[in-house]
């Protein structure tokens, strides 16, 4: 008793400190989680909290809660610029979504791999991503993560300059999400739209329709409520001061990266963009001849994208200073920082920064111009050569994933068919054994049935042999009978007539002999009349053997068996006024009780009564077997039978049994 009390209270309290462990582990992620987005601590430390909560969710179970902690794993990743991290907690991602065929999860994992590869400039990697999760969104019908990779599918389009194919992507996702109810999801996705519709026209040199769609944006922003609102503004005015650079109205365009830098101080968070303003501010400040705070702002955005090591960002500052010192004459200063931004594009493999380095160069070094005209010339041809292959690439990534989920598609359509096929010859054997099952048992049942109207036919003959003779007997005895009644009697009672002539004789010694020849003959009258009586009523007794047929039967019982079988046959009963049917089917019944308690009972005692109940005859077979739960056995053969036959003969069945406490049988049929 005390063991069991200990493990019990083990047990408890095991459980109160695993649900406590849980609770614990529960907040602690909450706590990473919030830590390591807090951008205003160190990133090492944010980086911490991150891999503090990797260690945590990792080894959690692979159910829907953890899947939603490794994507919010992988965005502290990303915001974090750790690659490699991202892409291995993506790619874990993909992987448990595949193990359980979470579809939802598998898409946007696919969505968030195209991320990667964008930011790795691996177009092709990020297309083929894109274009997965958008395929899977589309068939799950969730229009606003369809919306999402839409949106960028299209920047991936504008950013390798395939600018017409953005731009139907994003109308494909304008239509996407029109008719949408939830309202901070169409303000998100229209702003994405109208942002990137503004970037591709300014690329396509349509500054109308960029400006247009960038007001737009900027509109929609309005009626959003969403974190970090104020630096999404400022990319907004970025890029409105960069269609006005195109327009060379850069008063314009100073104008609008002093109100995105207002706007990025407001947040402060993303380093990229400030350097971004600071640079086209200082850029739009030296094209009006302004040189307060030159080249100041070039150096402030160049020392800040060292430190991001962005070297795109990089390449714009020194392209922006060697302009500026070529203004200013300084024509080493300026040949040094072109020289560098060529350098820089020709590692980070940029055609275009290329191009644009070559042609700063050729009109600072004269000398050697033509070779940079050269180099400018064969790397244009290879761009558009590039350019032109771009759209067929993803044209051909797009029917060869088509292509490939066709097959897969056949696949699983024959997979099915094959199922369905296999399914069916399964079925039709079932239904062929089952069919060949129930002929089987329907020949055995008719054995059965013909065995016992056989029984019944050799006991009929039996009961007629019997019938045949006993009325031989009978016919035997009677004549017998009438034999000695009417002869050897007729004789005797001539004799004793004529003694009795010898009554006028009164002599002593007739007298005498008189005497004793009467009472002998009266002595041999009275024998043969007792013989008569006793052969009458032998005949009444032996019209029907029934009851010797049935103590063949309980011979037969004790001989073969071991339970001892204990019988009784009222004597009083009047068998000669019972029909066949009746001493046939209580014959089969006491048979059919007898088999079932051999096979089925294992009793030690078996009583069987036939006895009369006023004008009935009462069969009575007690058994103390294992006994049987009535409600499930009543629909046997045997019990059905039996029941069968009583009601044949107008007669009642009832049988008694619990499991442990034996059978009765009891059977009433009525005398006729």
């Amino acid at each position: 008793m005390f063991w069991l009390v200990l493990f019990v209270f083990f047990c408890c309290n095991q459980k109160k400190t695993d649900n406590k462990s849980i609770q614990v582990t529960n907040d602690s992620l909450l706590v990473y989680f919030s830590l390591a987005n807090d951008f205003n601590l160190p990133k090492q430390k944010r980086l911490d909290y991150v891999s503090k909560a990797n260690e945590i969710v990792i080894h959690q179970e692979n159910d829907s809660l953890n899947r939603v902690n490794l994507f919010k794993i992988a965005n502290r990743y990303y915001n974090l610029n750790n690659w490699k991290e991202y892409s291995k907690t993506v790619n874990l991602i993909l992987e448990k979504s595949q193990e359980v065929k979470d579809t939802l999860s598998l898409a946007k994992a696919y969505g968030y791999l195209g991320d990667y590869y964008l930011q790795k400039s691996i177009a092709d990697s990020a297309f083929l991503n894109y274009y997965k999760a958008e395929k899977m969104y589309d068939k799950l019908s969730v229009k606003s993560e369809l919306a999402r990779t839409l949106i960028n599918k299209a920047d991936l389009l504008f950013k390798v300059g395939d600018f017409v194919s953005s731009e139907k992507e994003v109308f494909k996702v304008l239509r996407t999400i029109k008719g949408d109810r939830n309202n901070d999801v169409v303000n998100e996705v229209n702003y994405d739209a109208y942002n990137i519709l503004g970037k591709v026209y300014n690329g396509m040199g349509e500054y109308e329709n960029s400006i247009l769609y960038h007001n737009k944006a900027l509109k929609t922003l309005d009626k959003m409520q969403i974190i970090g609102k104020s630096q999404t503004m400022a990319i907004s005015y970025l890029n409105l001061g960069l269609v006005y650079v195109n327009l060379k109205n850069f008063a314009v365009a100073k104008d609008y990266f002093i109100k995105g830098i207002e706007q990025q101080k407001i947040d402060n968070q993303d380093l990229n963009i400030e350097a971004f303003l600071l640079d086209n501010l200082g850029y739009a400040k030296f094209k009006l001849e302004e040189k307060r705070d030159l080249p100041n702002l070039f150096y402030q955005s160049l020392k800040i994208w060292d430190s991001l090591k962005l070297a795109s960002g990089v390449f714009v500052s020194k392209m922006h200073l060697s302009e500026y010192y070529s203004s200013r004459e300084d024509t080493a200063k300026a040949l040094q920082f072109s020289k560098e931004a060529l350098s820089l594009a020709r590692s980070t493999n940029v055609p275009r920064d290329v191009m644009r380095a070559l042609n700063q160069i050729s009109v600072l070094d004269p000398k050697n111009a033509s070779a940079y005209t050269k180099e400018y010339i064969r790397i244009n041809e290879e761009l558009q050569r590039e350019e032109r292959k771009i759209g067929e690439k993803f044209s051909r990534i797009e029917y060869e994933t088509d292509q490939i989920k066709g097959e897969n598609s056949d696949l699983e359509a024959k997979n099915r068919r094959l199922v369905y096929f296999f399914s069916g010859i399964a079925i039709l054997g079932m239904f062929i054994y089952i069919i060949k099952s129930q002929k089987a048992k329907n020949r055995e049942l008719l054995y059965k049935q013909q065995q016992q109207k056989a029984n019944e036919d050799i006991y009929n003959l039996m009961i007629s042999q019997q019938n045949t003779i006993e009325a031989n007997r009978v016919q035997e005895k009677k004549r017998v009978a009438q034999e000695l009644h009417d002869g050897v009697l007729g004789r005797m009672f001539g004799v004793r007539m004529n003694l009795e002539g010898l009554n006028p004789f009164n002599d002593d010694l007739a007298v005498s002999q008189r005497n004793d020849y009467l009472a002998e003959l009266k002595n041999i009258e009275q024998d043969i009349r007792e013989i008569s009586h006793d052969l009458n009523r032998e005949k009444s007794e032996l019209i029907n053997n029934f009851v010797a047929i049935v103590d063949n039967l309980f011979e037969e019982q004790r001989k073969t068996f071991s339970a001892k079988l204990f019988s009784s046959i009222d004597s009083t009963i009047r068998w000669d006024l019972a029909v066949n049917s009746v001493k046939i089917n209580l014959y089969r019944i006491i048979q059919e009780s007898l088999q079932n308690i051999n096979k089925y009972a294992k009793a030690t005692t078996v009583k069987v009564d036939l006895k009369k109940q006023e004008n009935s005859i009462l069969l009575t077979i007690t058994d103390d077997g294992i006994g049987f739960n009535v409600n499930l056995k009543k629909k046997g053969i045997g019990l059905q039978n039996m029941i069968s036959r009583s009601k044949e003969c107008n007669g009642t069945f009832n049988v008694k049994s619990e499991v442990g406490k034996g059978t009765t049988i009891t059977v009433s049929i009525p005398l006729e």
